[in-house]
Formats: structure tokens, C-alpha cells, sequence
């Protein structure tokens, strides 16, 4: 009786396995014809002939979803949730360590890969930058809430993405080998800066008449 109830296990995970890649490959045409946010997961599981639920035990969340077409850590996903679960006056340090932490455990996260894929991928670097801006940068704008989110999310994105870069790609002293602890002690405070601090716009026709 064992042994006949093991010769059949290689023919149902054969079928999930199957069903599994049928929705990755459906999965990767729909986010590059229609991009990540029109793409949903009902979408998806309809053209792959499966049911949303098989979507959802495969991979969880269409953020996983997406991170397993492109081929992103599979900790993307708990990352980003992670930065978004806590007060707004410690969100600095939270986008910081989350970075960085996760960036030094893979390379294949959404900023490392946009800043390696554009010249050889323009399709997979548009989809990251919808991912981010949604996921990320839209959130982030949305839980300000103020007339100037947009600027000031976009402003973080100028920290982290000098960060990543700077650390992982231009491996620049001494931001290539501080630790975590340093780094958000050290950044964090400029990123919360960005979102939650004052600012002060300057006229450019002041500037051109200081000249």
C-alpha cells in the first residue's frame, strides 16, 4: 500500500508544479502587457486555467507573486510590510534598516535591480519602477496625507537610491562597510527628514537676483 501511494506523489506534484509555472509564464506576459498595477491576480488565475486561491498558496500576495516573476528575493514582500508597521515618527530609521538589511542578504532586490537592468531590460526596469512607485513611493505619499507627499516620497527615493547605490554598485567608503546600526543612525534621520520635516522652497527668481 506505501509503496503504491508513493508511486503516485510524482503525478500531483508533477500537476503542481505544472500548475505553478503555467501561472508564473501567464503572470509574466500579463505585468508586461498590462503592467503591475492593472495586472490582478483573478486576471492572472483566469488565463492560467487555475483558481485564485492556487495563486494565493503558491505565492501569497500578488507582491509575491511579482517578486518571483522578477526574480526578487521572496523576503520583498514581508520588507516592504515591515516598514509600514509603525508610527510615522520612526519611519526613517524603518525604511533605512529594512534596506539594508535586506540588500545585504540578496542582490536581487527592486533597487539594485533597477539601477543593473535598464540598459538590457527596458521592459523589466518599467515594471520594478511601477512596483516601487506603488508599493513603496505611493504609500508613502498616501500616509502623509499633506499637499507636498509626492515631493517628499520622492525625495526619499533620492536617499535610498544614493544609498544603494553608493553601498552595493560604487561600493564608496566608508558606506560600503558600516554596519546597520550605522547606517540608520546616520541616514534614518535624513529620511525622516524628507517626510516628516520642515521645509522651506525657495524662489527661483530669489536665487537668480542674489547672483
Amino acid at each position: 500500500m506505501a509503496e503504491h501511494d508513493d508511486s503516485r506523489r510524482p503525478g500531483r506534484w508533477r500537476s503542481g508544479a505544472e500548475s505553478k509555472q503555467r501561472i508564473l509564464q501567464v503572470a509574466r506576459e500579463l505585468f508586461h502587457q498590462q503592467g503591475y498595477g492593472s495586472t490582478t491576480v483573478r486576471a492572472i488565475a483566469t488565463a492560467a486555467g487555475v483558481d485564485p486561491a492556487m495563486v494565493f498558496y503558491f505565492f501569497g500576495t500578488k507582491q509575491g507573486l511579482f517578486s518571483a516573476v522578477t526574480d526578487m528575493s521572496g523576503n520583498v514582500p514581508q520588507a516592504i510590510e515591515a516598514i509600514f508597521a509603525g508610527d510615522l515618527d520612526t519611519i526613517g530609521a524603518r525604511i533605512v534598516r529594512t534596506l539594508v538589511e535586506n540588500l545585504d542578504k540578496s542582490d536581487h532586490m527592486p533597487l539594485v535591480m533597477l539601477t543593473r537592468s535598464a540598459p538590457t531590460d527596458p521592459r523589466s526596469e518599467a515594471l520594478l519602477r511601477e512596483f516601487i512607485d506603488r508599493e513603496i513611493t505611493g504609500r508613502l505619499a498616501a500616509l502623509l496625507g499633506t499637499p507636498d507627499a509626492a515631493l517628499r516620497a520622492a525625495m526619499v527615493n533620492v536617499q535610498i537610491l544614493g544609498l544603494a547605490v553608493a553601498r552595493y554598485i560604487a561600493r564608496i567608503e566608508p558606506i560600503a562597510s558600516s554596519s546597520v546600526d550605522e547606517l540608520v543612525a546616520t541616514f534614518g534621520p535624513l529620511v525622516q527628514h524628507c517626510l516628516t520635516g520642515g521645509t522651506r522652497h525657495v524662489d527661483v527668481r530669489e536665487l537668480r537676483e542674489a547672483e
